[in-house]
């Protein structure tokens, strides 16, 4: 069994974590729970021959105030919160869901009212049954003021994202944040610290998965772990976002003749975490996709909203600058894990997520053909090779859907016009300067 749990495993285990509803809230709970009974210990100390003293029916009509209103404003928040998650996925694409409801902010507001609501039942509590002397009861009621300041700065810090988290435009930049999240840690580490993969197919046995799914993580260090242990190598075959089925290999093996394979198998394919669905986390072409997605719901005839097509538009030309911007960064010169070979991700696999979709929905409509190729004009003259290649075959494509969409003259020729200027900008980069210094 591979037992290591490695840095990028745990990170991608604290993230699932995290859009849970109900971690936060636990954890609050926990710690109002502490602080309710952390005002006993200064009735321990010289403290109440210097505070003032605080009477028992004053705090207990504090704390009965919270508790009354802390449960409606907890079960209120739910609400407003499942009506925002609902609208985002319901105006952008269901695929959005898991970065909406990471929304730091709700949880952190949800969590403070149901914590409030704990403490002020705990420390009800411990005062009508005379738990607390005078120093107890003064630093309960310092505890009480505090919590009350954090209830009200969550709301109203609350309600401000609430009236935000279901519109369309908030779905749209947690995407392209948790895009370009994604693709800084590819864009750090091309190869996932490993050994870059040959252009040759890899040979060796064959890893299959035990069920369908789609990868969502894998374990480099975990296979290195192995590999150093049966003196063997791996090449993965599945990166994050790959459909693994039965027939679809997760890795090959090379290990030394005569050891248990069908051992070493089970072993690396436990390195390989299949879900149901596609994590944004380790798999920066289903961010692409996700964005793809919400420019082709605009695009229906039902939504037809090209508006946000173009926006759409807008944010894959900053996410692709962003990527070829530091790509020569990449893995150091000595890589961590020199027993696993590891494939790139390809520019033109990422550019078919991202604008395959819009240029065939919006191939009819002028302005969105137009600002695509606008669009791979400016991701042509990045100076990144692979990048204007495909900038270049995806326009060339784009215009050959609106030639077949645009029945106007008049609109074929500004998508004309802007093709035809991409092509030359383009053309122009790859010429050598032949300019002459007359100075």
């Amino acid at each position: 069994m591979l037992s290591i749990v490695s840095g990028d495993r745990f990170r991608f285990l604290i993230n699932r974590f995290r859009q849970r509803l109900w971690v936060k809230p636990l954890a609050i709970c926990l710690l109002s729970i502490v602080g309710g009974f952390f005002a006993k210990i200064a009735d321990g100390t010289e403290l109440g021959q210097i505070v003032p003293t605080i009477t028992v029916e004053s705090i207990e009509t504090l704390l009965s105030v919270m508790a009354a209103s802390m449960l409606v404003i907890a079960t209120f928040a739910v609400a407003s919160m499942v009506s925002a998650y609902a609208s985002a996925s319901s105006t952008a694409t269901p695929r959005s869901f898991a970065v909406v409801v990471a929304d730091d902010v709700s949880q952190n507001a949800l969590s403070t009212f149901i914590g409030a609501f704990i403490y002020s039942i705990v420390a009800l509590t411990a005062v009508k049954n005379n738990y607390f002397e005078t120093a107890g009861r003064f630093t309960l009621f310092v505890q009480t003021v505090v919590v009350f300041a954090i209830v009200i700065f969550s709301f109203v810090h609350w309600v401000d994202r609430i009236a935000r988290l279901g519109r369309l435009g908030t779905a749209i930049n947690k995407v392209e944040e948790a895009t370009a999240e994604a693709l800084k840690r590819r864009r750090d580490a091309p190869v996932l610290h490993g050994v870059p993969a040959g252009p040759q197919p890899a040979e060796g046995q064959a890893v299959f998965a035990a069920k369908v799914g789609y990868v969502q993580h894998v374990d480099i260090a975990a296979l290195q772990a192995w590999a150093e242990k049966a003196q063997g190598r791996v090449a993965v075959a599945a990166l994050p976002g790959t459909f693994a089925s039965p027939g679809r290999a997760l890795a090959y093996l090379n290990a030394p003749q005569g050891e248990g394979t069908e051992t070493y198998c089970e072993q690396v394919a436990q390195a390989f975490l299949i879900g149901r669905e596609r994590l944004f986390d380790d798999d920066p072409r289903f961010g692409l996709v996700v964005l793809s997605q919400i420019a082709g719901r605009a695009l229906s005839p039902a939504v037809n909203d090209p508006g946000t097509a173009i926006d759409v538009i807008g944010t894959l030309v900053r996410l692709f600058v962003m990527w070829s911007a530091s790509a020569a960064a990449g893995d150091a010169a000595t890589p961590a894990y020199d027993r696993v070979e590891v494939p790139e991700l390809s520019v033109r696999d990422m550019f078919d997520d991202a604008f395959t979709a819009i240029a065939r929905d919006g191939a009819g409509t002028v302005e969105v053909s137009a600002r695509l190729q606008k669009a791979f004009h400016a991701l042509a003259l990045t100076g990144d090779v692979a990048m204007r290649d495909a900038a270049l075959h995806h326009g060339r494509l784009a215009l050959a859907r609106a030639e077949m969409a645009l029945d106007l003259a008049d609109d074929l020729a500004v998508v004309r016009e802007s093709a035809n200027f991409a092509e030359a900008a383009a053309s122009r980069e790859t010429q050598p300067d032949r300019s002459v210094n007359r100075s």
